[in-house]
């Protein structure tokens, strides 16, 4: 495979908005590929940076012959899971949900992905 067919798979990249003494900007990473990691000022640099560090570190790793991890498949997931919890964090979510007006699901959804 090429760079160009590597860049084609669906890698997760996971971005994140942070707000802290250096200012606001816009960080990511693709978890499949270690070491590539970008930030920027806005969501559209920021991607464009992510492909030109995917570019880079997928044209280092053909030419040395070393191994390319690939995007693992998402096949073997129904997106569930059970989660064992006490009484009173169950209770607390709950509440929290409904105050804001959602479900519970959607509430911990929420602060899963945070």
């Amino acid at each position: 495979m090429e760079v160009k067919d590597y860049m084609k798979l669906p890698y997760t990249r996971l971005v994140q908005e942070i707000n802290d003494e250096s200012g606001h900007y816009f960080y990511g990473r693709v978890l499949e590929l270690d070491g590539c990691q970008s930030t920027a000022d806005t969501l559209e640099e920021l991607y464009e940076g992510l492909n030109e560090v995917m570019e880079g570190y997928l044209e280092v790793k053909l030419e040395n012959g070393l191994h390319i991890p690939v995007p693992d498949r998402t096949d073997g997931y129904s997106g569930k899971f059970n989660v064992r919890l006490p009484k009173s964090l169950h209770r607390k979510l709950a509440i929290e949900a409904s105050k804001e007006g959602v479900s519970l699901n959607q509430l911990v959804l929420y602060k899963l992905s945070m």
